[in-house]
């Protein structure tokens, strides 16, 4: 973060987190406050090495954690992440085809486990498949890798079905309330088809979310390889959004200690930041996601149905894909 977007973030918080000196004590100031909570998340380090370094109780930058990320939460949420209208889907539909020549792409869709301490009294809510405990963060990236929407806080045993199905986000594709454009034709074609997500096989194919043909039905299967190849392409941003946010923000390679709603907020703070900031750090067209995974984990497939209709979708991706219009040239070296 420059040293100009750190005073223009501390203006849009200080109101919230400014406290009144008294008579016995002086209070902390908002640029302090600020200094502390980016510190956290920046570095990963704990309470106590925080609280050594600034001089202050480890119960006092426990609560600048909480007030600071809550004060960036509703001040910068609607700023960075706003819900797209036609024309903003519209511009993300663009730059994927010109980036990732994926056409009609309204974002990458991906979701983590962010590992976690038990929570006090929670049983097995947040116990999940790979044996530890986790909070979700569910993404929809666009082709800039910066984030559309976010949806955080289910359990970590909660499945990838349930999980999209239960966010706002899938909510409202499934109630047709997120200003998505009218089908479209797809490039150099007369054939509309709908504006489409993409994802991995741990998500359910819709037709509105197009996800890879599994590896049972390919079989050799050239075009279906191609189809998997374009989509998987495109759905790297998701991956590499997700790596670029563990880069700046540290906290995710140790367990996060803290009462679930206040996690919640530190996760969705640093999506903010990393959106706010994002403009300042270069960020090439072929990341690769770190080696070193953080101390998060896949979102794993669940068993699930797919409408006839969203199966006819994917194919007549697949057809596009290699047909003369939508076909890169070097497209079938990368599995031949």
């Amino acid at each position: 973060m420059s040293q100009s977007q750190f005073y223009e973030l501390l203006t849009k918080i200080q109101t919230k987190i400014q406290k009144q000196n008294t008579t016995f004590r002086e209070a902390i100031s908002p640029k302090e406050k600020l200094m502390v909570c980016l510190r956290f998340l920046a570095t990963g380090d704990s309470f106590q090495t925080i609280s050594f370094s600034y001089r202050l109780g480890h119960s006092t930058v426990h609560y600048i954690v909480k007030e600071v990320c809550k004060a960036i939460v509703d001040e910068l949420l609607a700023e960075v992440m706003p819900q797209p209208k036609e024309k903003d889907w519209e511009k993300i539909a663009d730059d994927f085809w010109k980036m990732w020549n994926f056409p009609n792409c309204l974002g990458a869709l991906d979701g983590k486990h962010v590992e976690i301490f038990a929570p006090p009294n929670s049983g097995s809510q947040y116990f999940n498949c790979k044996k530890t405990f986790s909070i979700n963060l569910l993404a929809l990236v666009d082709a800039n890798y910066k984030f559309i929407a976010v949806d955080v806080g289910s359990y970590g045993k909660n499945s990838d079905g349930g999980i999209f199905a239960n966010s706002n986000l899938g909510k409202a594709l499934e109630q047709n309330k997120l200003h998505v454009p009218k089908d479209k034709n797809l490039p150099g074609t007369q054939c509309p088809v709908p504006y489409v997500i993409v994802a991995d096989e741990a998500f359910p194919l819709k037709t509105y979310l197009l996800r890879p043909y599994p590896g049972s039905v390919i079989n050799g299967d050239i075009q279906k390889q191609v189809f998997n190849y374009r989509l998987s392409r495109a759905r790297r941003v998701s991956e590499n959004a997700f790596g670029n946010l563990v880069q700046k923000f540290r906290i995710f390679f140790r367990s996060i200690k803290s009462l679930p709603e206040n996690i919640d907020n530190i996760i969705l703070t640093t999506c903010i930041l990393h959106n706010y900031i994002k403009d300042n750090i270069l960020i090439t067209q072929h990341l690769d996601p770190p080696e070193c995974e953080p101390n998060w984990g896949r979102i794993h497939r669940q068993g699930g149905n797919a409408l006839t209709t969203a199966f006819n979708v994917r194919e007549t991706y697949k057809t596009f894909f290699n047909s003369e219009n939508g076909s890169l040239p070097w497209q079938r070296d990368k599995f031949m």
